[in-house]
This record gives structure tokens, C-alpha cells and sequence, in this order.
């Protein structure tokens, strides 16, 4: 079982994210903040994450900087999954390591589908 770890601060998005994902056959760990959201990539080992930008005190950008440099996560990948959806924030989360960038409102489809491919399903 693949296990995916959910790092945003909306509590209600991520519940929704964790409970269709779940149902879909993956284990799912929630993180509420950027620096809970290390400490669980840290801790947990996720196969993949899927990281908010906008968030308060770490915003995604540290926290995908963050992984990044860390040789422990370093090679997990990781999808921006965001209401941004400006090119150039896309643009930045490449340069710094994301792997896919879907923007919020997500169709659940797309999400499972972006998944998939990065887990050769």
C-alpha cells in the first residue's frame, strides 16, 4: 500500500483529500502545517506528498525548499496541489523540486490520475 502525506492547512480539504484517496487503496497521513508536515515526512517515509503553498508561518515553498535539502526526503516526490494558479508559481515549484502542479478546486479524477502515474499504476 502506498502511503501519501497531505500537508495543508485547510483541516476540511484535507480531511476530503485523506477520506476519497483512502478509499482508493492508499494510506494517508494529514499534516495541518509546513513544520508538522516535515516531521511527518520525516518520520513516516511517504511515497508521495502533496503540498499546499499558502499556508501560515511555513508557507509551501520553505517547506518544499526544506525537503528538498534534507537527504532523507530529498527524493520523495512531491505534487504542489494549490489555489494558485499563476504560471510562474508553478515555474517555482519546479525549480525547487515538485514533480506535478494541480490547482484547487481538484477534480478527484485528475488527482487519481496524477497519482498513478507517478506510482507506475
Amino acid at each position: 500500500m502506498k502511503t501519501v502525506l497531505v500537508i495543508d492547512d485547510e483541516v476540511e480539504f484535507t480531511d476530503t483529500i485523506k477520506m476519497r484517496l483512502e478509499a482508493g487503496g492508499y494510506r494517508v497521513i494529514a499534516a495541518h502545517d509546513g513544520k508538522s508536515g516535515l516531521e511527518k515526512a520525516r518520520k513516516e517515509n511517504p511515497d508521495l506528498i502533496l503540498l499546499d503553498l499558502v499556508m501560515a508561518q511555513m508557507n509551501g515553498f520553505v517547506v518544499l525548499s526544506e525537503l528538498k535539502k534534507d537527504p532523507y526526503t530529498a527524493t520523495i516526490p512531491v505534487i504542489i496541489l494549490t489555489a494558485k494558479t499563476k504560471a510562474e508559481y508553478a515555474s517555482d515549484a519546479e525549480n525547487l523540486g515538485a514533480v506535478d502542479y494541480l490547482s484547487k478546486p481538484v477534480k478527484m479524477q485528475e488527482l487519481e490520475s496524477a497519482l498513478k502515474r507517478f506510482f507506475n499504476e
